[in-house]
């Protein structure tokens, strides 16, 4: 884990003019995947909230007989799971130098803000897709869960003469595993790779699927169903094209969101040796602290069509072969 990272003159450089008008070119700052499709819960008034998700569905006979005796009802019952959404803190410090923020020109600290927003974005896509770093008290991350369950289709598995298309809308395809879960797919998280090949796929016709003329955006919608590319590199697409699924059943709240806190009479300390690295008020430093806390959940309650849960997941996975 890094504790001496520090904005030095030279990553500063281009808010430090050499007597000239600087320009600041601000890129998209992406925040998370997750929190853009996936369903938001109020927030969290404590560390750990119950979820009571429904785990065995009732039943209902024909009475036999017509009178009597033989009118026998018989009993039947609904059960309950609890599952947990617990909140987990991210946070980070951006340590500068005041030399470097007193040459600087422009909005110094709320390009910085934009930066953490976009790493702690960044952090928390990874933790939920594929458990990078993620609290040992957070469930099984989407791609694994989603494995577990059967809910994978392997890029060229379907077959010969199957293609893209197939493998996500055709029968075996993605989306048809999330349809044999009992659920119905709400929309698609997708790596950046993935756009070209959607723009490449063609009908019988030889006509482009998603492109019907040369002047209009692409529009990426799969069965009418919105897909979302990330820029903030949380899809890595050597080990997943495309996750798919009902993302209602993926929750997420804040137990608190990102707040801000500035100082420059504090020490950054290594507490593996205990060595201090950065002394502000000594060395003349300023940083900034960002923390964040945040939980996320699988709800993935019973459902008619399939009723074994270790069988049923609300999300399928697209990966390429030998991934």
């Amino acid at each position: 884990m890094p504790y001496n990272d520090v904005v030095t003159r030279t990553e500063a450089g281009p808010l430090i003019p050499e007597e000239v008008t600087a320009e600041i070119f601000k890129g998209m700052v992406e925040r998370s995947a997750v929190q853009q499709i996936a369903r938001q819960l109020p927030n969290m008034s404590r560390k750990q909230q119950r979820m009571r998700v429904l785990d065995q569905l009732a039943s209902a006979y024909f009475v036999a007989g017509e009178a009597g005796a033989d009118r026998w009802k018989q009993t039947t019952k609904v059960a309950w799971e609890n599952k947990f959404l617990v909140a987990e803190e991210l946070a980070a410090i951006v340590p500068v130098h005041n030399e470097v923020l007193e040459d600087a020109e422009g909005d110094f600290w709320p390009l910085v803000r934009e930066s953490l927003t976009e790493a702690m974005g960044l952090a928390f896509d990874a933790a939920v897709f594929f458990g990078t770093n993620a609290p040992v008290a957070w469930p099984t991350e989407i791609v694994t869960a989603a494995q577990s369950a059967g809910n994978e289709v392997v890029v060229g598995s379907l077959g010969s003469g199957t293609d893209l298309y197939d493998e996500i809308l055709g029968e075996g395809g993605v989306f048809s595993k999330v349809e044999e879960d009992g659920y119905q797919v709400t929309g698609a998280i997708g790596a950046m790779a993935l756009r070209s090949r959607l723009r490449g796929l063609r009908g019988s016709d030889g006509q482009p699927v998603f492109l019907p003329n040369m002047q209009d955006p692409t529009k990426y919608i799969l069965d009418g169903n919105p897909i979302v590319f990330p820029r903030n590199g949380s899809v890595d697409a050597s080990e997943v094209l495309m996750l798919a699924g009902d993302w209602s059943q993926v929750v997420w709240c804040f137990r608190q969101d990102i707040t801000w806190e500035f100082a420059n009479q504090a020490v950054i300390q290594d507490p593996s040796t205990g060595e201090i690295i950065h002394n502000f008020f000594q060395q003349d430093m300023t940083g900034i602290r960002a923390v964040m806390r945040i939980a996320w959940q699988v709800p993935n309650p019973v459902n008619r069509l399939q009723g074994t849960e270790a069988n049923r997941y609300p999300i399928a996975v697209l990966v390429p072969a030998g991934s």
